[in-house]
This record gives C-alpha cells, sequence and structure tokens, in this order.
C-alpha cells in the first residue's frame, strides 16, 4: 500500500504543477472522464469545464501535507490531505484539506475522479 500511496501523492502532485495545469492534454490523462469537483466556493464541476478552466489561470502555488489514503478497493482510493495555496492576486495564503478520491481504469492507469478542498484555519 505503501507504493500505491506514493504512486497517488506523485499524480496528485503533477496537477499541482503549472505546467501540467496549462496542458489540456495532460489534465485529460490524469482525469476521468466522469469527474467531479466540488471547488471552495461550493460550485460544482466537470472535466470538460476543468480542461476549459485550469490551462487560462495563473497555477497558484500549492504545497501539500499529512497524506493519507484510504483504500476503497483494490482499484478505487481516496486521498486526503492539507494544502496551503499561494494566488498571485490574493495577499495572504488559503489553507485547506483537500480529498481526492481516485481510480485504475482498465488500462491500469489511476485517474481522479473527485476532488473537493474546504478552506480550514492556518495550520
Amino acid at each position: 500500500m505503501e507504493d500505491l500511496e506514493r504512486i497517488l501523492i506523485e499524480l496528485e502532485e503533477r496537477l499541482f504543477q503549472p505546467d501540467v495545469r496549462n496542458s489540456s492534454n495532460e489534465l485529460a490523462q490524469l482525469i476521468s472522464d466522469d469527474f467531479i469537483e466540488i471547488g471552495a466556493s461550493g460550485l460544482r464541476f466537470g472535466k470538460a469545464n476543468v480542461l476549459e478552466r485550469l490551462p487560462t489561470e495563473v497555477a497558484p502555488e500549492i504545497t501539500a501535507s499529512n497524506y493519507e489514503l484510504r483504500m476503497f478497493g483494490p482499484d478505487c482510493a481516496q486521498l486526503l490531505y492539507k494544502a496551503k495555496m499561494s494566488k498571485i492576486d490574493h495577499p495572504s495564503p488559503i489553507y485547506s484539506h483537500r480529498c481526492s478520491v481516485w481510480r485504475q481504469n482498465n488500462n491500469a492507469q489511476w485517474q481522479m475522479i473527485y476532488h473537493q478542498g474546504t478552506t480550514c484555519a492556518p495550520f
């Protein structure tokens, strides 16, 4: 399970990288077609919205800690963690608790199917 945790953390952190966030092709590989995100605003997004929105945004700087892996089955896992996000247009960092659900597809590739970030007090 340690190997899977390392793999999913690496995939999660790829989504933090500006070059990945700016690439619709890379995002499409990491995010499942049935992906859903609940943003801090409470709005719900699907894959099409993410592929349209992320490449046009200035990528924030994201650092993550306190990863926790929970298995839902042999091909489905939840990754919980804390994140600190710094944005150019925001004067102070934004702290959040985050949750991603990853599923292994028929090609043995792990893809994110769900993500939620909930703002919280600084940690």
